[in-house]
Formats: C-alpha cells, sequence, structure tokens
C-alpha cells in the first residue's frame, strides 16, 4: 500500500473539517458546503476551472428541472388529486399514508432517478402533512428514503447499476475469467425486501426516529400560521343529525345563537352537494351532515347535548371542501371610518357575500369566539375568515375591510393540466427511450411548462429550491478532489487489504460498509467505478463470486442515509426541517437495515 501524499492529507483533513461542520451545524449546512468548495479550490485540490463546475453539472440541472415539473403539476392541481389518492388508500392515519406513499416513489424510482421521483411526490406530502396534521417532517424522510430504496429495484434505476455489466466486464477481461452479464430485474428481489424493510422500520419504530420539526416557511413559500397566532383550528368535526336530534327542523341561525363557541360551517344536506359556510336560513333535515368548528370541548358537549353521530377521520364528507389548495384562513381589518366601524357582524353578510366562516374576532390583544354575530365591531379590529379561496379574493374589493395576510391570489390553472402532464411524459419518455442526457431530457419538459404557460418564468424561479442546488453543487469539488488525489483509491486497497483473511460472508459486509461510507462523501458512481474492480479482484482472491461481490457495491451506493449529502436528502432538508442529527439518527436505522437485507439476499441469490 503506498504512502500517504501531502495531497492526500489535505483531502482528509478536509473531509474531517466537512463533516464536522455537518454534524455540529455551527453554520448552516449549504453555507458549509460552500466553505469546503472554496478551501478545495483555494487548496489547488482540484484545478481552478472544475471548482464551480458542479453548478453545471447533470445532477443539479436535472433537479432544477424537475421542481420546475414538479411545481408545473402542482399549479394544475395533479398533485392535490395524488394526494387525495394517497390519502384514500392510506386512510388518513400517519402509518397507512407513509406505507402507502412510500410503496408509490419507489415504485416509480425503479424506471427513472430517485431524485426526480422525490421531487414530484414532494409537494404531494406537503398538502397530505397540511389535510392530516401530521408534522411534513415525519412524511418527508421515509418518501425520500423510499425513493433511494426504489433505485435497487432495476438495473436502469440509478447510475450505479446502469453502469455495472460494464465494470463487470472489464473486470472480466482484466481477470481473465467469463462473468455474466446482469439482467433488468436482477437486482429487484433485493430491492423489494429493502424497500418493504424501510417501510417497516418506519411503521414500527418511526416515532423514535422521526422528529417533530418546525418548516422552514421561506423553503415552500408557506402561509402564515394563523391558527397558532390566534390559537383557533380550522378543522370539522363531522357529524351526522339523526332522526331523533334536537336539532332537525331547527335552521343555523337559531343554532348557533342558542350554543355560543360552536360554528356550523359546512353541511351536506340530504341528497345535496357539500356547503362551505351554508346561510343562515338553511333548514336542517334528519341525515344531514354537519361540519363543527370551535372549541373542542365545547364541539363534544355540543354533540352529546343534540344526540349527534360523530365520524371518523376515515368517513370525512368535507375532507375535500378544506383542501388547502382551494380554501384557507385570511386575516381581515376593519378599515377606521368605513360603514363597518359600529356595525354587528351579522350585518357584513360574510356567508353570503363571501363563502366565508367568522373564526374569531382580534379586539385589543384579546381573541373572541363566543356570540360573533351580535358583536358590534371597532376600527381596527381583526376578523378571521375561512373559506374557499376563490370567494374570499372578493374581499379585496371591499372598501369597509383590510385583507392583512398573504392568500392566494389566482385558482390552479386546471385548463393547463394535459400541457403539464404532456410536458412531464414527454421528458419521462425521453429519459427512458433515448439516450438523451438525464438533465436535458428533463430541461425539455420544464421549458414545456414555461412554453404552455403553467407557470409564469417568475414562477419557475420560485419553485426552484436554491438552498438545495448549492449544497449539491459546492460538494461536488470534495469528491472530485478525494478520486483525484487517490485518497479514495488508497483507503480502499487499506481496508480490503485487512479483511483479505476473513469469510466471504464478512468480506462481503466490509465492501458493503466501505461502499457506504464513500457514497456519503464521493459521488455514488465515483464509489461505483473505483470499488468494482477492487470488488472483483478480492472475490477471486477468496474464491467467492466476483458478480456478487461486484452487485454489492452497486447496491450499497444506494445506501446513503446517514447524511444529507445525498441528492435526495438533500432536496428534502430545508421543506422537512430537518437537521443532520436527525439524518445520523434515522439513517444510521435504515444503512443497518440496508445490509442486513443485502448481505443474506445476496449470499442467498448468489
Amino acid at each position: 500500500m503506498d504512502a500517504l501524499t501531502p495531497e492526500m492529507i489535505g483531502v482528509l483533513a478536509i473531509l474531517v473539517l466537512a463533516i464536522t461542520l455537518f454534524v455540529s451545524e455551527v453554520v448552516r449546512i449549504d453555507v458549509a458546503a460552500i466553505l469546503i468548495m472554496v478551501v478545495v479550490g483555494v487548496s489547488g485540490l482540484v484545478p481552478t476551472a472544475d471548482v464551480f463546475a458542479g453548478f453545471a453539472s447533470n445532477a443539479v440541472i436535472s433537479i432544477i428541472a424537475v421542481m420546475i415539473l414538479g411545481a408545473g403539476l402542482d399549479r394544475v392541481g395533479v398533485m392535490r388529486s395524488v394526494a387525495a389518492w394517497l390519502l384514500r388508500v392510506g386512510g388518513g392515519t400517519e402509518r397507512r399514508i407513509v406505507a402507502s406513499s412510500s410503496l408509490a416513489v419507489g415504485s416509480i424510482s425503479a424506471f427513472m432517478q430517485n431524485i426526480g421521483a422525490a421531487a414530484l411526490f414532494l409537494p404531494v406530502m406537503e398538502r397530505i402533512s397540511e389535510r392530516t396534521g401530521s408534522p411534513t417532517s415525519r412524511l418527508l424522510m421515509p418518501m425520500g428514503f423510499a425513493a433511494i430504496l426504489g433505485g435497487t429495484l432495476t438495473l436502469v434505476a440509478s447510475g450505479p447499476l446502469i453502469l455495472l455489466n460494464d465494470l463487470l466486464a472489464s473486470s472480466a477481461a482484466n481477470l481473465g475469467i467469463e462473468i455474466e452479464p446482469f439482467g433488468l430485474f436482477a437486482p429487484t428481489p433485493i430491492g423489494a425486501a429493502l424497500l418493504l424493510g424501510g417501510i417497516a422500520l418506519f411503521a414500527v419504530a418511526g416515532r423514535w426516529l422521526l422528529p417533530d420539526a418546525p418548516v422552514d416557511a421561506d423553503t415552500h413559500g408557506a402561509l402564515p400560521d394563523i391558527t397558532a397566532r390566534y390559537g383557533l383550528d380550522r378543522r370539522m368535526q363531522p357529524v351526522r343529525v339523526p332522526d331523533h336530534s334536537p336539532l332537525v327542523g331547527c335552521d343555523l341561525e337559531e343554532v348557533e345563537a342558542s350554543e355560543a363557541g360552536v360554528l356550523l360551517a359546512a353541511i351536506v344536506p340530504v341528497g345535496e352537494p357539500a356547503r362551505l359556510a351554508p346561510p343562515r336560513e338553511q333548514r336542517i333535515e334528519a341525515g344531514s351532515l354537519l361540519g363543527l368548528s370551535g372549541d373542542d370541548a365545547r364541539v363534544a358537549a355540543f354533540v352529546a347535548a343534540n344526540d349527534l353521530e360523530a365520524l371518523d377521520a376515515d368517513h370525512d364528507p368535507f375532507a375535500a371542501l378544506i383542501d388547502p389548495d382551494t380554501t384557507g384562513m385570511v386575516e381581515v381589518a376593519v378599515r377606521p371610518g368605513s360603514e363597518a366601524v359600529g356595525a354587528q357582524v351579522r350585518d357584513l353578510r360574510l356567508r353570503v357575500r363571501f363563502g366565508a366562516t367568522l373564526l374569531g374576532i382580534h379586539h385589543r390583544g384579546e381573541v373572541v369566539t363566543t356570540s360573533l354575530r351580535e358583536r358590534r365591531l371597532a376600527a381596527g379590529d381583526v376578523l378571521v375568515l375561512f373559506g374557499p379561496w376563490e370567494r374570499l379574493r372578493e374581499i379585496d374589493e371591499d372598501p369597509a375591510l383590510v385583507v392583512m395576510s398573504d392568500h392566494p391570489t389566482a385558482p390552479p390553472r386546471t385548463g393547463k393540466r394535459w400541457w403539464a402532464l404532456g410536458s412531464f411524459v414527454l421528458a419521462l419518455g425521453l429519459v427512458i427511450g433515448t439516450d438523451m442526457q438525464l438533465s436535458l431530457a428533463l430541461m425539455v419538459g420544464a421549458l414545456g411548462v414555461l412554453l404552455s404557460g403553467v407557470l409564469t418564468p417568475d414562477e419557475a424561479y420560485r419553485a426552484v429550491s436554491w438552498k438545495t442546488v448549492f449544497l449539491l453543487a459546492a460538494l461536488i469539488p470534495l469528491g472530485q478532489a478525494v478520486e483525484e488525489t487517490g485518497t479514495a483509491a488508497w483507503i480502499a486497497e487499506g481496508v480490503i487489504a485487512a479483511t483479505a483473511n476473513l469469510p466471504a460472508w464478512a468480506i462481503l459486509a466490509t465492501i458493503g460498509l466501505l461502499t457506504t461510507a464513500f457514497t456519503l462523501v464521493v459521488s455514488n458512481v465515483g464509489a461505483v467505478v473505483l470499488l468494482v474492480p477492487l470488488a472483483a479482484n478480492v472475490a477471486v482472491g477468496v474464491g467467492a463470486d466476483p458478480a456478487t461481490f461486484a452487485l454489492m457495491v452497486a447496491l450499497a451506493a444506494s445506501n446513503a442515509f446517514v447524511l444529507p449529502t445525498h441528492q435526495v436528502n438533500a432536496l428534502l432538508l430545508g421543506p422537512g426541517g430537518y437537521r443532520v442529527a436527525d439524518y445520523v439518527r434515522a439513517g444510521s436505522a435504515m444503512s443497518v437495515l440496508f445490509l442486513l437485507i443485502t448481505v443474506p439476499m445476496l449470499l442467498w441469490l448468489g
């Protein structure tokens, strides 16, 4: 084994610095990555012309294009439809949603780049989080890990597996032996076991492994959290009105007048569609479904007092009405000197004019939620309204009211749905059916989204997570330095030489661990190019199957969960509100499970 050169020592020192910065989070992770990139450039470990080459890399351009494609599908309502389907399949519970979404994204990752599948499902999971109340941090990481695991299902799912047969052929020629190439679905049994194992891990241990992380609102432009600010809850309790309920025959106005603190926010009359913010004269019939909003204790007391039948979340008839893409909350202030000053809330006719339900009034530091209709308004009072965005936008034209919070200014562009789907299908077809470079194929689809008007150029720029772009692009020079200085080869040769006398299964596990470690700091393709020939040589030396050892390298290149340096992990870091420690905790468990499944299955199938 050759001695360390000064360049190798410098690379190892920078690696230690990078890992220290990532784990300690002394500075934000994307800033740490930029710092490492600059250090690599200043030290001369890579040519100056290559220091910023990561920003033009295939992976980074692909991510930008996929984010634009995903935003286009989201803008026309496709992602909302996918989210609704997953909710129906998942039944509204966190475990079932995680399982169904993981299966879906893992299956897609079998035939397209995992970063593309994860980026497309990112807005879907954010919408599911908003609908179910499950923290985004508890949904995104399992989905991202499933996207990575899905890359082990076929030989076309990831760069390392695509290269495997070519590398094996080269190794066979060098060793003077015959090695049978792998078929398209050769890794499928192992990949399926890994995907199911990952789903089972989060189903069993998700409560300990996944964080309840706050979401960075700047990451995906979330609306201000009005609910947290005022202590209000826009959830509706669905109930059924039986024949013997005292509410039968009453209209909404008299019911709400007698029940302070309970709002009848929605109704499904018998034989009619659901209505949000129904008119006050709406009569309640036996068999009607009501959506109740208010303090949990008051709503529970109201349900018991009126013999109502509570419905569970799996049978919520109002789920479609409270889709955050179509409904939400706004803060509306009473303009001083307007006709609303001194008027009763009932005189504003909020339900009739704007289809809105009044949840509370903020008056001089106090939030009022009872007896709202009779309350007289003062200048500067803030009304918290809940209703469909399509109607709430009309408040902007009312001279007596001033909308204080952000709200969507345009409805989903459903008329452009086929343009968005066509652009996505075109990009996917170019990826699968041609030899066109991934980034170019995806950018063709992104250009279709722009030229068809699905997104405006400004919306496309906002759709890109530039934090993710800088994180990935800045780490590429470090991987280049590790490879080009011979540091990677020096480490690999030393580890493999030290384990040459171990049993075959132990050597296989060591190769898996070594590949895992390399994948965290070097590109997965670089790790495979480096380690497949070494693994094949070791296998021949110990009398094992070189194809099995090479497949271990190609599969373990997807075992990249411990640090957010993998493209998928970096993509989800901001939207999930994750810290590096979150990936270390959950990723370590997943990495151990990955090897515990892969090693025995390779030995069994080999």
